[in-house]
């Protein structure tokens, strides 16, 4: 790639007064080398690894980022699903241990998070990881680092509702156990219809069976860079104008983020893998998804219209990266977490954004419903339910989306959770109160839609 000296005065700009960084630079390590017979062996030699290859993570984004005048937010490293890696039933003490080595390795090197406690269950269960998905909860509430992701179903598979059904169990104990936290469990756990295996977004990040020995993964993020483009616009410009506008943005943001990525790669002596071009918001003034949304015309994100609004904006932004790069991955288009979007966690705490207009929203956007705070009260399985739906457009659809729930033991709609850092603050969003027990208690695997036949 060649550079115009106007292209990196221009992305410069964008850094300097727009709030464009990048997000994050992950490391993705296959660990199938690293399995023995006994957990905590394994995990020291996860540890090993980690550290042979990551150790300078830091240390080197800093200087490439020193570089170029570009903020990289984030580092962070994904790992071979840890349900394959430990394989065979283990105890819970065996997880915890296991898991704790992993963790304090993250703290060791400077790491934000390490992806990779997961399963692939979206076809059915092992004995080995049913015990492996029991101790999620236990392993969230005593890690600091290590988040979770459990995928459910595929297009190709249709949805496990029994893998469904416990994940709505496990969120609910995620929650009682880091009660004291206001949940922060829940906020490390993502469940997923059609994960990714390159996804170098937390809490969701894991570094897939189809992956090399180590990879390098960028995500980059600008929903200011894109709001000021639109919000410089005339109120009569029209579809297509507006649409170029982000595509043009994406491009440009796109070009930074791989060159940033590359040369991350190239110093730390791994391969390039991806770049994600997500908008993924963060609690900062100016760097919000719904802003953009209200930018083209909409009185407040979440009325009529903004299904629409967002299906332009994801649409966009995946063309202009997609012309950009021959390696855009992982999710890549706009994310919609409330707690982490400043005007989408206030205009839900207005009531103007439901959970049912949140749902509808997931549809064309890249990822599903993403840290909503909910009632303590609420029941597994209206927590199930809700994965099911969410799940369901996903599978339907054939694209990936997930869930993050944050059942807050003791709050009440209205109520407000701080959860600090990126991770923002959160007002309680009301739930159906209707029951869905005995649908979600029936079991089995909802079958795999027509639009699977593709061979």
């Amino acid at each position: 790639m060649k550079y115009e000296v106007s292209e990196i005065l221009e992305t410069i700009k964008m850094n300097a007064l727009e709030n464009l960084d990048v997000r994050t630079v992950t490391l993705g390590l296959s660990l199938f080398d690293c399995i023995t017979d006994d957990a905590v062996k394994t995990a020291g030699n996860v540890r090993e690894k980690m550290l042979r290859y990551g150790s300078d993570i830091v240390k080197t984004a800093d200087k490439v980022a020193g570089r170029y005048g570009v903020k990289i937010v984030n580092k962070r490293v994904s790992l071979t699903p840890l349900s394959l890696v430990f394989g065979r039933e283990r105890s819970l003490e065996e997880y915890v241990k296991a898991a704790d080595i992993i963790d304090k390795t993250g703290s060791e090197m400077g790491i934000d998070f390490i992806g990779g406690y997961s399963a692939l269950v979206h076809k059915g269960i092992t004995s080995g990881e049913s015990a492996f998905l029991d101790s999620i909860p236990q392993v969230l509430a005593s890690t600091q680092r290590l988040c979770s992701s459990v995928n459910v179903a595929t297009t190709k598979a249709g949805i496990n509702m029994d893998a469904v059904m416990r994940m709505g169990e496990i969120v609910k104990r995620a929650a009682e156990l880091t009660a004291d936290r206001q949940a922060i469990g829940c906020a490390k756990l993502v469940i997923f219809a059609n994960i990714p295996e390159d996804n170098p977004f937390m809490a969701g990040a894991l570094h897939g069976p189809g992956e090399g020995g180590a990879t390098l993964n960028v995500g980059v993020s600008g929903p200011g860079v894109v709001y000021r483009a639109i919000k410089s616009l005339p109120s009569d410009a029209d579809f297509e104008v507006v649409s170029e506008t982000v595509k043009k943005i994406a491009f440009k943001i796109t070009r930074m983020g791989e060159l940033v990525g590359r040369e991350v790669a190239k110093e730390l002596g791994v391969s390039f893998g991806i770049l994600d071009l997500s908008l993924a918001p963060t609690p900062a003034i100016g760097d919000s998804v719904a802003d953009i949304l209200e930018a083209m015309g909409l009185e407040a994100c979440g009325t009529h219209g903004t299904t629409a609004a967002l299906a332009l904006l994801n649409d966009a932004v995946k063309k202009g990266g997609a012309f950009a790069s021959s390696y855009v991955g992982g999710l890549s288009g706009a994310f919609i977490p409330v707690s982490e979007d400043t005007t989408m966690e206030r205009r839900a705490a207005e009531g103007k954004l439901s959970l049912d207009k949140l749902e509808a929203m997931t549809a064309v956007c890249s990822v599903g419903l993403d840290m909503i705070a909910i009632p303590g009260d609420t029941p597994a399985e209206t927590i199930a339910a809700i994965i099911a739906d969410e799940i369901s457009i996903g599978v339907v659809n054939s694209k990936t989306t997930a869930v993050r729930l944050l059942p807050v033991p003791g709050a009440k709609p209205g109520d407000e959770i701080t959860l600090g850092g990126l991770l923002g603050r959160a007002r309680i969003i009301p739930v159906h109160r209707d029951s869905a027990s005995v649908f979600v208690r029936r079991g089995g695997r909802i079958p795999a839609p027509i639009q699977s036949m593709k061979n």
